[in-house]
């Protein structure tokens, strides 16, 4: 099958999404003016799409009706148009498959391999002329446009969120009727979209193709390598209006306003302890569950694998030497605080 990167992760929340309607197909959202509307008179009453032909408008109608009338004899997988099939079934002959050199991913067309190697360059060369968004593709930035217009003629009747497009207010009524489509074949996780599902994924088989141009550090998608960037630039913008502390991103000063609440609405079901957030919780049952990480030299064990990790340091590698005297730390905070006798 067709390996393609998606990096859209929910179109309510980030500007850079791919539309996804199936595993092969997304939309190109297009922006007419009125001379091209002359030349393209049918219209699509959902997405807008302006066509020349009748029947291109037919075929394009597949698309939102899920109509797939293209069955491959191999794997059953179906398609919209006979076109689609004919490249699919190239990835059971491996007839002029396209590979990355960087992740072996491969694909039925060449310019889909191009689009797809701005993953690992980083590279947004459609540049938006309202505001400073860059995206790796044109039909991105056309999707974006669409935000400066105004116009939001679609509205949720729950929160009243406008929406551009149709298919994004379907999107998100999933929100509120909990619908999940896209289920992971590996664990059997559910998710809402189809970029969520391919992030997903990426977590069981180890592969992260965004790196930060920094440190290298490498990330399942682009909105946490983004998240990651804030470390580097040192920017807080969300402050804690009861204490001041500040934080790199929104959701971390929600978890931190839980302090002064004193809520703790998380309760162990064995024990009945409480707690702030469920990833704490999560770390508490381990002490039930006894799933611990142990020290093999001195029989400490920790709940997590990284403390493990931090914790075998202590019994010889000290790989952060100070630049003025030479002495080793085991960890890099002890050798910040030993540094500052030398200020």
């Amino acid at each position: 099958m067709e390996t393609q990167a998606d990096e859209a992760t929910d179109f309510t929340e980030t500007c850079d999404s791919t539309l996804s309607y199936d595993d092969n197909e997304t939309t190109n959202v297009q922006i007419f003016t009125e001379d091209q509307k002359l030349a393209k008179p049918y219209s699509c009453d959902i997405c807008g799409t302006f066509f020349a032909q009748v029947a291109h408008l037919k075929t394009h109608m597949r698309i939102h009706n899920r109509e797939k009338p293209f069955s491959c004899e191999t794997c059953n997988s179906s398609f919209t148009t006979k076109a689609m099939l004919r490249l699919h079934i190239r990835t059971h002959t491996g007839e002029n498959l396209y590979t990355c050199e960087v992740c072996n991913a491969t694909f039925t067309r060449k310019y889909h391999l191009e689009r797809h190697i701005r993953i690992h360059t980083g590279e947004r060369p459609f540049q938006c002329d309202e505001c400073e968004a860059s995206f790796t593709t044109k039909s991105h930035l056309k999707l974006h446009m669409q935000s400066h217009q105004g116009e939001k003629p679609y509205s949720c009747d729950i929160c009243n969120a406008s929406f551009t497009l149709h298919y994004v207010l379907k999107v998100h009524m999933r929100k509120h009727t909990g619908e999940k489509p896209y289920a992971c074949d590996v664990c059997s996780s559910t998710f809402r979209t189809k970029p969520y599902l391919n992030e997903h994924l990426r977590m069981h088989s180890g592969h992260k193709p965004y790196s930060c141009s920094v440190c290298g550090s490498s990330f399942t998608s682009t909105s946490k390598r983004k998240r990651h960037m804030q470390t580097h630039s040192g920017v807080k913008p969300h402050t804690c209006e009861t204490c001041g502390s500040s934080f790199t991103q929104k959701y971390h000063l929600k978890t931190h306003m839980k302090i002064h609440t004193a809520a703790r609405p998380f309760s162990c079901d064995v024990c009945g302890c409480l707690f702030r957030t469920q990833p704490n919780l999560n770390v508490h049952m381990r002490i039930h569950t006894g799933d611990t990480h142990y020290c093999q030299l001195c029989g400490s064990n920790f709940s997590y694998h990284s403390t493990l990790k931090r914790h075998m340091k202590t019994h010889g590698e000290k790989p952060y030497a100070c630049n003025v005297c030479g002495t080793l730390f085991s960890r890099n905070e002890y050798l910040k605080k030993h540094a500052k006798i030398h200020m």
